[in-house]
């Protein structure tokens, strides 16, 4: 029951200072948070056995146009 009060006033705290979070499910053995800020993207997993796991994607600042789609198509295809 504990690790569950870890992830819902982890949830809680989001919520009271305006964080954009989603919930989801990856793996079998957790549950993710990922979290939206200014130039940032965080996935925090709560794992079943109590620890958390984060990743930090930064954005490098840059914008693109439409032309980058082709990039994606090309670059990341089976």
């Amino acid at each position: 029951m504990g690790d569950f009060k870890k992830l819902n006033d982890f949830l809680n705290k989001l919520q009271e200072n305006h964080i954009f979070y989603r919930l989801s499910k990856v793996r079998k053995e957790s549950i993710m948070v990922e979290v939206a800020v200014p130039g940032q993207r965080w996935e925090i997993e709560f794992m079943e056995d109590g620890t958390v796991e984060i990743e930090k994607f930064r954005s490098d600042g840059q914008y693109y146009d439409g032309k980058e789609l082709e990039v994606l198509f090309r670059d990341f295809s089976d």
